[in-house]
């Protein structure tokens, strides 16, 4: 039903900046909420942020607030994570997922999204 595919990832020095993208397509809704997680090899998945696809309410992990910034664009159904200041623990690969249609959303809770992308690998160097 929908297709998420992100982009941008690579490899950045400790303190550099990276923007990653998610495009969007197939059936879509303007009730959804767009999530960025993250899992490094051995490690859990870790919710990044997330953004509420109509109002542009935004919600952070601890860990990146202040450094990441998530934006979205419904015209082209995409949403964006600006990463500035990274950090070599933001070495990962990045998901990110749709709620889809769904009520009563934990925007940090991964189960709570029904769409994911294949992810984007993020590397910082020391």
């Amino acid at each position: 039903q929908v297709q998420l595919v992100e982009s941008g990832g690579g490899l950045v020095q400790a303190g550099g900046s990276l923007r990653l993208s998610c495009a969007a397509s197939g059936r879509t809704f303007s009730s959804v909420i767009m999530g960025w997680f993250r899992q490094a090899p051995g490690k859990e998945r870790e919710f990044v942020g997330a953004i509420t696809w109509a109002g542009g309410n935004t919600y952070y992990a601890d860990s990146v607030k202040g450094r990441f910034t998530i934006s979205r664009d419904n015209a082209k159904n995409t949403v964006y994570l600006q990463m500035n200041s990274l950090k070599p623990e933001d070495t990962a690969v990045y998901y990110c997922a749709s709620t889809g249609l769904r009520v009563g959303v934990n925007p940090r809770y991964y189960m709570d999204y029904d769409y994911w992308g294949q992810g984007t690998q993020v590397t910082v160097s020391s």
